[in-house]
């Protein structure tokens, strides 16, 4: 038996990942998920950021007292994943990365940062303003002010840059949809190349909301994947 620990994306929370936990069951595997913090109803830490997120994801491993779990982390969940394997290898097994955005330079953050604004999103997309409300509740303003600011020091502190990409050993995935209009294919061959021990694939018919993913095509790639 497999044991995959799936983790969210920025603004999401591990209710995203219900359809896909399901699916992988499905597949005799043994699935957990958390929330990040000041994601889903949970506290905001003292630091929000991608070092917070990875401690958070150790934490989570320790506190299970899970060996070597493999891990399927969509868009930010996925950088995590790769930061923890930057830092600590030995924690965590297969790495799937699913709509991961690598490239974070000054252009994509200001473009990203405009999508954020809170009366923005009400006036324009109000039903997906709700939605937010009603996953995380009275703070969903807030983070996403804080998910602003997460993605400037993205940019600045460039945690998963070309050098820091060579020396993770683990076996990974790297998946694009072939529709993701936030993560570029370029992006993603560019990862792929650098990582010394990995694999890609690019989903047909597939844009970057998970709620929009085909989950029992991607269960079973994650199975060929895990299995291999």
């Amino acid at each position: 038996m497999e044991t995959i620990i799936l983790t969210h994306g920025a603004i999401g929370s591990k209710a995203d990942l219900n359809k896909l936990e399901e699916a992988l069951l499905k597949e005799n595997n043994k699935v957990l998920s958390f929330s990040f913090s000041g994601h889903g109803n949970t506290d905001f830490e003292t630091n929000f950021d991608i070092e917070q997120f990875t401690l958070e994801f150790e934490q989570f491993i320790f506190k299970n007292n899970l060996i070597q779990p493999s891990v399927i982390g969509y868009s930010m969940g996925g950088y995590v994943a790769l930061n923890l394997a930057r830092r600590s290898p030995s924690n965590i097994n297969k790495i799937v990365t699913l709509g991961t955005k690598f490239n974070w330079n000054k252009e994509v953050v200001d473009k990203e940062i405009k999508m954020l604004d809170p009366e923005v999103m009400q006036n324009k997309v109000p039903a997906f303003a709700k939605a937010l409300e009603v996953m995380h509740g009275k703070n969903w303003k807030e983070l996403l002010s804080k998910t602003a600011e997460l993605m400037k020091d993205i940019s600045l502190k460039n945690y998963l840059n070309s050098e820091s990409l060579r020396t993770i050993q683990n076996k990974t995935l790297v998946c694009v949809g072939d529709r993701d209009q936030m993560v570029t294919f370029e992006e993603t061959v560019g990862v792929y190349k650098i990582l010394p021990n990995a694999n890609m694939c690019m989903l047909p018919n597939t844009k970057h909301p998970i709620q929009q993913l085909n989950v029992d095509l991607f269960a079973q790639i994650v199975r060929s994947f895990l299995e291999s």
